[in-house]
C-alpha cells in the first residue's frame, strides 16, 4: 500500500455498512455504494441514513454512490458489508473493475446458502487474487455511530496486513485488534446469530435470567467446537468475536436475531416477522447451514439443531427448552451435546 492514505470502498448502504463506512471517513477518503439512490441522495446532502440510521449523523467526509463500476475502480481497500445471500452477486459485477491485490474486508456475519460457504471463501473464488478478511466483534451499529467506545476484531491471512488496515477502522472509541484466524473470526460471527435466536426464544417465553445465561453459555461451547473442526483457534472464541459478539447478540434489544427469536417465543408467525423488519437477520437462513457442517463433521450441536426444527421444521417455540432439558447433562469442557 502507498505512503498517501488509502482510498476506501464500503459496499453496501446498510446499517454495519454505513456504519462502518462512517468510521473510516474519519480516517481516510471514503466512498458508501448503495443500492437504493435515496440512500445515497441522503448521505451526500444531510449526512444521515434514513432508512437504517434514521436521526444519527455520519462523517462529513463521508461520500455515496449508487454507481458500482465507479466505487469499486477507486479503491485501495474493498470492504464487504452486503448481506451473505447477495454479496457474490454483487462481487460478480465487480470483478473487471477491482485492481489486482488490493484487500477485501468481509463485514458480513452469515454463510452462503448452498455452498454454506464463508464469505472470505466467496471472495477468494470471485477475486482469487485478493487477500481476504474478516472485521468483527461485539457491535451494535447505532451505539458505534454515536460514538459509544466498542472494539472489534480485523483477521487477515498475515499479520502485517491486519496491522496495515488497522488504521483504516482503529480510532480512540473504536478499538479494533488484529488477528489471523480468519476462520474462527469469521465462523464466531456466523454461528452467534444461530444462538441469538435460541435466548430469543427464550425471552420471548418468559423462561428468566438463568436460563438466558445458562444457554448463552453452552451455545459458546457448541459454536467453540465446531469452529475449531472448521479450523479456527479455540482462543478466538474466547475473544471478541466470539464471546463478545455472541453475549451482545444475545442480550441487546437491538439484535435482530434475538428480536426474531423473541417475536417467535411470543407466538408471531416466523413469516410475519420478517416482513415487518426493513433489514435481514441472517440467521434465520444461517442455521441449516450450520447443522448441515455439523453433521458433516460429526458436531452434536443440540441448541442449534433445536434452533433449525423451529426454523425450518415447524417445531412449536414452547419445545425447545423441553427437548434441551430432557438431556442428561454430561462434562461440561469435554462432555458432548447440552
Amino acid at each position: 500500500m502507498s505512503a498517501r492514505k488509502p482510498r476506501v470502498t464500503v459496499l453496501g448502504g446498510g446499517t454495519w455498512g454505513t456504519t462502518v463506512a462512517s468510521i473510516a471517513a474519519r480516517r481516510t477518503d471514503t466512498l458508501l455504494w448503495a443500492r437504493d439512490p435515496r440512500i445515497a441522495e441522503a448521505v451526500n446532502r444531510t449526512h444521515q441514513n434514513p432508512r437504517y440510521l434514521a436521526g444519527f449523523d455520519l462523517a462529513q467526509g463521508l461520500r455515496a454512490t449508487t454507481d458500482l463500476v465507479g466505487a469499486v475502480e477507486r479503491a485501495d481497500v474493498l470492504i464487504a458489508g452486503v448481506p451473505a445471500q447477495y454479496l457474490r452477486a454483487v462481487l460478480e459485477r465487480s470483478v473487471d473493475h477491482v485492481r489486482p491485490f488490493i484487500p477485501i474486508v468481509s463485514l458480513v456475519k452469515g454463510l452462503e446458502q448452498g455452498s454454506r460457504k464463508r464469505m472470505t471463501e466467496v471472495i477468494g473464488e470471485v477475486l482469487p487474487g485478493n487477500p481476504a478478511g474478516v472485521l468483527s466483534g461485539p457491535n451494535i451499529a447505532r451505539e458505534v455511530v454515536q460514538g459509544y467506545s466498542a472494539a472489534a476484531t480485523l483477521a487477515m491471512p498475515d499479520h502485517h496486513s491486519a496491522q496495515m488496515l488497522q488504521g483504516v477502522v482503529n480510532t480512540s472509541r473504536y478499538r479494533v485488534y488484529t488477528s489471523e484466524d480468519v476462520v474462527g473470526v469469521e465462523i464466531a460471527g456466523a454461528l452467534k446469530n444461530v444462538f441469538a435466536l435460541a435466548v430469543g426464544f427464550g425471552d420471548g417465553l418468559g423462561a428468566g435470567d438463568n436460563t438466558r445465561a445458562m444457554v448463552i453459555t453452552r451455545s459458546l461451547h457448541e459454536l467453540t467446537r465446531l469452529g475449531v473442526a472448521l479450523g479456527g483457534r479455540a482462543e478466538t472464541f474466547a475473544g471478541l468475536a466470539g464471546m463478545g459478539d455472541l453475549l451482545v447478540t444475545c442480550i441487546s434489544p437491538h439484535s435482530r436475531n434475538r428480536y426474531v427469536g423473541f417475536e417467535l417465543g411470543r407466538g408471531r408467525p416466523l413469516e410475519e416477522i420478517l416482513a415487518s423488519m426493513n433489514q435481514v437477520a441472517e440467521g434465520v437462513r444461517t442455521t441449516a447451514a450450520v447443522m448441515k457442517l455439523a453433521a458433516e463433521r460429526g458436531i452434536d450441536m443440540p441448541i442449534a439443531r433445536e434452533v433449525d426444527a423451529v426454523l425450518n421444521h415447524r417445531q412449536p417455540v414452547e419445545k425447545t427448552y423441553r427437548g434441551l432439558l430432557r438431556a442428561t447433562p454430561g462434562h461440561e469442557v469435554y462432555g458432548e451435546g447440552w
